[in-house]
């Protein structure tokens, strides 16, 4: 799983569902739709309406990647950090019961007042 732990290198930038990773369109089932994408030097996350998908890229290649999957279901708590005057970045935090808090950062100019309106038709 990717590991966001508040490095500025790790910050998310939001992405064109074009540049996703092939594999992850692959993954998508019926029914599920991409909301939103991010990534960061090589790694991906993707807001999809049924869970978080991240893609984490290993090794000096780049060929291998783990990709792990949160289901909105198993989300007991989030929050979201507005971006101020001088931190320009927003965040998004996650709580799940079998891995704790997950801290997503991302990149000023994201708007994510109303993305927590999105997760909240799903997570709610």
């Amino acid at each position: 799983m990717i590991d966001f732990n508040n490095k500025p290198f790790f910050k998310l930038s939001p992405i064109p569902t074009e540049s996703i990773l092939k594999p992850i369109h692959d993954f998508i089932i019926d029914g599920e739709e991409i909301l939103s994408s991010f990534k960061t030097m090589r790694d991906q996350l993707i807001f999809t309406n049924k869970r978080i998908i991240s893609a984490n890229v290993q090794g000096l290649t780049g060929k291998k990647v783990d990709y792990t999957s949160i289901p909105y279901s198993k989300i007991q708590t989030f929050s979201i950090e507005t971006a101020g005057t001088l931190d320009l970045d927003c965040e998004l935090e996650v709580y799940i019961s079998s891995i704790g808090k997950i801290k997503f950062e991302i990149k000023g100019g994201f708007d994510i007042v109303s993305f927590n309106k999105i997760i909240s038709q799903y997570v709610l």
